[in-house]
């Protein structure tokens, strides 16, 4: 077990959190010192989950705040369990979206968990996390078993939630599997005797509401909610999502990452210092503080946050060379010279060689990127996705403002897709 005080835990582990309420927050940190006394007292560790529903197999760094919280109650000595919800991801949680959320297949869920777990351990102790998959509980639960459980919750509950709020005032439907999201997410921490449970402030009505009830009825100690911010997107406005492009993925270089975190508006770095670092809460306000009173430039505040999610990601190794690309294609306005080479065919449009360089992820985040103006050859903007790429020669190519392509100088002899 650490050596901190009790005191000073609890403002490690709410470091980050919001719950939308005053009160609320206090109360869960006042639960979450007498749960660690209690702990402390009776010489075991806190019983500490997170679950995670494995819908993609490309994790950004919004996907790691839970994770991150996960790894602090670790150093702290606590029983850390990594639930992948295998059961949980068949409904589809409803809790951020004002629509009815595409029920995923068994075959998509296997395989994205499989990533999710490995790219979870650049932040969680390997050794010292436990995964579980809850259908291997929730499978087994008999309609005679849930019917009870139900009857724990009423349909106005549900009604006066947000997501399903804006569906019912547009007469959009809502569907009955929908409602049981919540309920076997509260029986998961039921099951697995929780007492703390990790989530974003879209999980507050599961986590809080439901979670806390059902453990409750079936007379367990409730859990702890840890309701975490969001984070927002390189925007510095949105929430981080892939579908806006404004994330920043884990499965990307050191150097894109770098350039990334850099594009962040300064306004969100207090989100990023809290949210996504190994900072602790006193290292965090200092920084804000020195910040505020000008001791430090936001550009070198800014660096340091960029040299910090690097070395978690990549390794410390990384940093320099991160660092370096940026200062020559930023501060210094110059094209790096070792670029990779991109082929290309007769026939191709511009939308066929972003695509084909591997930056983007599908043809129409190509097709929006370049729309947007964020593709250059040569340092002119292309913003034609049906462009000819005839007489490119040897040409840069720009995708966004990081990653730059040297064109191969004669055009490969087989056909391209076109437009």
């Amino acid at each position: 077990m650490t050596h901190r005080t009790i005191d000073e835990q609890v403002a490690l582990l709410m470091q980050g959190t919001e719950y939308g309420d005053v009160a609320l927050q206090a109360a869960m940190a006042a639960e979450l010192r007498a749960r660690l006394l209690q702990a402390q007292a009776e010489g075991r560790p806190l019983r500490v989950y997170a679950g995670f529903d494995p819908r993609t197999s490309d994790l950004h760094l919004g996907h790691t705040i839970p994770m991150r919280k996960m790894r602090q109650f670790q150093e702290l000595g606590h029983q850390v369990t990594f639930v992948v919800g295998s059961f949980t991801s068949l409904i589809g949680d409803p809790s951020d979206h004002d629509r009815l959320r595409p029920r995923l297949t068994e075959d998509q869920v296997r395989a994205n968990a499989a990533t999710y777990a490995e790219q979870a351990f650049k932040i969680l102790d390997r050794a010292a996390t436990r995964i579980e998959y809850n259908h291997t509980w929730l499978g087994r639960l008999t309609l005679q078993q849930a019917i009870p459980l139900a009857a724990h919750f009423t349909l106005q509950q549900f009604l006066t939630r947000e997501s399903f709020r804006k569906r019912w005032d547009r007469d959009d439907p809502i569907y009955l599997h929908e409602t049981f999201y919540a309920l076997v997410q509260a029986y998961d921490a039921y099951h697995l005797r929780a007492d703390v449970q990790i989530g974003g402030t879209d999980q507050l009505f599961n986590i809080v509401t439901a979670g806390r009830k059902l453990m409750e009825a079936l007379e367990v100690a409730p859990n702890i909610g840890i309701i975490m911010g969001i984070l927002p997107g390189t925007d510095g406005v949105l929430k981080m999502s892939k579908s806006l492009g404004n994330h920043i993925p884990l499965a990307t270089t050191a150097e894109d990452m770098y350039g990334k975190v850099m594009s962040v508006p300064d306004g969100a770095m207090p989100a990023f210092f809290r949210l996504v670092t190994r900072w602790e809460p006193a290292q965090v306000e200092a920084r804000l503080a020195d910040l505020a009173q000008g001791a430090v430039h936001p550009m070198e505040a800014k660096m340091d946050l960029a040299r910090e999610i690097v070395a978690i990601y990549h390794g410390e190794e990384a940093v320099a060379p991160a660092e370096a690309e940026f200062r020559t294609i930023h501060q210094e306005r110059r094209v790096p010279e070792d670029l990779p080479a991109l082929s290309w065919k007769p026939g191709w449009t511009l939308l066929d060689a972003v695509v084909s360089s591997g930056a983007v992820t599908s043809r129409s985040e190509a097709r929006r990127l370049i729309e947007q103006r964020g593709v250059k050859i040569d340092g002119q903007v292309w913003d034609s996705p049906s462009s000819a790429l005839e007489g490119v020669g040897s040409s840069t190519l720009q995708i966004g403002r990081r990653l730059f392509y040297r064109f191969a100088a004669e055009p490969g002899p087989s056909a391209g897709t076109g437009e």
